[in-house]
């Protein structure tokens, strides 16, 4: 019996989240982070958003997918712990600034982590139903980390 696995992971696809109000939650990632809507699927209470190559599905927490969830994610818990946009460019300055222009406040201060490219600053925020969300620059030649 072989142990090879017949695939190998390539990048992530899309990531599914489920969310109170499905109009603020694309407004958000529209408008504030620049996800472009590819389709949208009232019956299912869906809306899928372009997020570079990836996927952004959104899904009502009342809708025919996301009432399957249970209760929506709060204080107590959440959808996910975060998820990561790869962004460029990085520009500290600039991002604050537009993410104050949007209401939308930052957690914490810039730092380098690491990420699929590499170590890179990074800032983190949370999306209308406290999810977060991690914008990340290019991964630095400074080895920091």
């Amino acid at each position: 019996m072989s142990s090879e696995r017949p695939f190998e992971i390539k990048r992530l696809d899309h990531l599914v989240l489920r969310v109170q109000d499905l109009q603020r939650a694309v407004a958000f990632y529209r408008d504030v982070l620049g996800c472009t809507v590819a389709r949208e699927r009232p019956t299912l209470g869906m809306v899928h958003l372009h997020a570079g190559s990836s996927m952004i599905d959104l899904v009502s927490v009342e809708g025919a997918l996301g009432s399957r969830g249970g209760p929506a994610a709060g204080a107590q818990g959440r959808n996910l712990e975060h998820l990561c946009l790869r962004i460029e460019p990085f520009d500290e300055a600039a991002l604050r600034e537009h993410l104050t222009m949007h209401g939308v406040a930052v957690d914490g201060q810039v730092s380098s982590n690491l990420g699929a490219e590499g170590d890179g600053l990074s800032l983190y925020l949370r999306d209308p139903d406290g999810n977060g969300v991690e914008l990340k620059g290019p991964a630095s030649s400074c080895g920091c980390g």
